[in-house]
């Protein structure tokens, strides 16, 4: 089963980006989710029109931060992206008049929205700078030549 990776790979950047000083190339950071300039170009649109990033075009130009990682939270980039489905799984429908699907239905579909409900909560509590700190793994300036 493919997974929405979108997320994970956009965080990922949104680091590195704290940790330079000069803008970086859609080339180059579209390695680091291991996709191509142009789909990276769209999936970080959002993001800009968010006012979370700046790009700027040309040499010189490449992704700078608009905001300090501590206001941007998982939830504002999850947003930001467009809100992918949380689950891989959804109810079934083939049988709309039997009781046992609309049971297993109603039952898990509350589940869904309470879960939802507690993960979008808590993505909104975590800004992006407590993801960065050196205690989850990060020790400073990244090598992007190096990066796989």
């Amino acid at each position: 089963m493919n997974r929405d990776t979108r997320l994970s790979g956009v965080l990922h950047v949104l680091v590195h980006l704290d940790q330079v000083k000069e803008p970086l190339t859609s080339e180059l950071l579209a390695k680091t989710m291991g996709t191509n300039p142009a789909v990276f170009r769209r999936t970080m649109a959002g993001l800009r029109n968010a006012g979370h990033v700046r790009s700027g075009k040309g040499r010189g130009g490449g992704w700078t931060l608009a905001r300090p990682l501590s206001e941007i939270t998982l939830f504002d980039v999850y947003e930001a992206l467009g809100h992918s489905d949380v689950f891989a799984f959804g109810l079934r429908n083939n049988r709309p008049n039997c009781k046992v699907e609309r049971a297993v239905n109603a039952a898990l579909s509350a589940t869904m929205h309470e879960t939802e409900a507690l993960l979008i909560a808590r993505m909104k509590d975590i800004s992006l700078d407590k993801i960065s700190e050196p205690k989850v793994g990060f020790t400073g300036q990244h090598q992007f030549s190096n990066h796989e």
